[in-house]
Parts: structure tokens; C-alpha cells; sequence
């Protein structure tokens, strides 16, 4: 099991993560906003007010990603 230790907004819609293994990547969420509650992400103001709860990011409208997710689409 994977979970997200540590994360920092770079630019667009891209979000600097290091993960319970150790390891950073860079993953960019841009094509994953398109439906139900990640639509609101789009505004990126909104987009960069995420925060790190105990295993991933989240925003305050429930979106989240799974730190799976983001770890299998991280540029490591």
C-alpha cells in the first residue's frame, strides 16, 4: 500500500508528490477534470488550494485522488 507523505503545486495542473516509498514523481491531473466533482479543479485557483490529509490529496468540495492512482501516474 502506497500513500502520499508529502505534496507541492508546481504549475498548470501539475502537483509534485513524494509517496510512502520514498520516491517523488510529478504527476499532471489536467486530463482527469472533466467529470463530476474534479470539474470544479478546472478554476485553478481552486485547483491549488488542495491539501494533504493522512494518505492524499484533497480538495474541500470531496475530491480526491487514490494515491494508487496518483503514484501510477506520477513521472518518477
Amino acid at each position: 500500500m502506497v500513500w502520499i507523505t508529502a505534496a507541492k503545486y508546481l504549475e498548470g495542473y501539475k502537483v509534485e508528490l513524494e509517496f510512502s516509498t520514498k520516491e517523488k514523481g510529478v504527476v499532471d491531473l489536467e486530463q482527469f477534470l472533466n467529470e463530476g466533482v474534479f470539474q470544479a479543479l478546472k478554476q485553478p485557483d481552486y485547483f491549488v488550494s488542495f491539501t494533504l490529509n493522512s494518505w492524499t490529496i484533497e480538495w474541500d468540495n470531496g475530491a480526491d485522488f487514490a494515491p494508487e492512482f496518483l503514484y501510477d501516474h506520477a513521472t518518477k
